[in-house]
């Protein structure tokens, strides 16, 4: 029986600023996987160094030419599968997915080119809005472009928002209520990326969807409603408890079921695989989108395992499926 079981590596961490939250998603993964069906192993990625971390939490360096261990005994270990539950760089932008490729390694989640799109805020509006899904009106900058203020306000109006272009978790963005704060805001979002978007407010509900490939079939996992404590949903919101998350969200039935067809058609579209969470605000019963992550956090206390208990899906099911479509994906 043990012969016929896949090795499954949990690889978590990343580059960014969201390794903490990685880390825990990873955590929760590896105890939910099925051990009667597979053999789960962790693996860190981090800026200095690739990791191994057998039981006795012993790190082993990654062989980076094929994505192999070797243990002590001079064993080789190689995955059937990673699990990828790397939250932005290089795990969320495609840079990881493209190493995989290149070496033959099976991974789930969706391919690199997806990856590399959604982690692109602009990109992904660009391309979605050729399918006919709506957003809020913008601006983009690099950084070293003239910013002429006047023609920023006049077009977008007071208040807006800045973001970076490129960066998960809510970091670097800024509300601004006057003028005079622009300037400010765009350098804190420059810190985060070379390109920023600055984005016109929308007054509305704020929905984060879960979208998934179950089983064959493209599915809404749930509505979550966000109500931040703070003014709108940040990094303090997104980890550190500063909102309300009400699933199913407070909306009527009308609204839930265009919500759930658009959330639908944006995954469909992008030719999206695995977990997915898109965020919109809805306005006059229109959901606007404001963004898509492809590796959304998944610790016991992030929305998509939320949502995934409130479906009724378990856990150990919804990561069973993805080992199981990436390995199926492979043949």
């Amino acid at each position: 029986m043990l012969m016929n079981k896949k090795s499954v590596a949990v690889v978590m961490g990343g580059y960014s600023d969201e390794y903490v939250v990685s880390l825990k998603s990873g955590q929760l993964i590896y105890d939910s996987l099925d051990r009667n069906l597979y053999n789960v192993y962790k693996v860190v990625i981090l800026k200095d160094e690739w990791y191994f971390l057998d039981e006795n939490d012993k790190k082993y360096a990654i062989n980076k030419g094929d994505f192999s261990v070797t243990l002590e005994n001079n064993e080789t270990l190689k995955f059937d599968v990673c699990f990828n539950i790397i939250h932005g760089t290089p795990g969320e932008n495609g840079i990881l997915q493209a190493y995989w490729d290149a070496i033959g390694q099976t991974y789930t989640g969706c391919d690199f080119y997806q990856s590399a799109l959604t982690f692109n805020k602009k990109d992904t509006l660009a391309v979605l809005s050729k399918y006919g899904i709506p957003s809020a009106k913008s601006i983009y900058l690099r950084k070293g472009e003239n910013i002429n203020v006047d023609e920023i306000v006049e077009k977008l109006h007071l208040p807006l928002f800045v973001k970076p272009n490129q960066s998960g978790s809510s970091l670097g963005i800024t509300k601004v209520k006057e003028k005079s704060e622009l300037i400010a805001a765009t350098e804190v979002a420059f810190k985060e990326d070379d390109e920023i978007l600055i984005e016109s407010f929308l007054d509305g509900m704020e929905v984060s969807v879960g979208v998934i490939d179950f089983k064959g079939e493209t599915i809404v996992l749930g509505i979550t409603e966000i109500v931040p404590t703070n003014e709108f949903f940040d990094y303090e919101a997104k980890y550190e408890g500063a909102s309300e998350e009400i699933t199913p969200a407070r909306i009527d039935d009308a609204t839930r079921i265009r919500v759930e067809e658009i959330a639908k058609r944006a995954y469909d579209s992008l030719g999206m695989s695995g977990f997915s969470r898109s965020e919109y605000i809805l306005m006059d019963g229109i959901p606007y989108m404001l963004e898509m992550n492809t590796n959304p956090g998944f610790s016991p206390a992030s929305i998509l395992p939320q949502q995934a208990r409130h479906y009724g899906i378990s856990i150990t099911d919804l990561c069973g499926n993805e080992v199981e479509k990436a390995f199926n994906k492979q043949k």
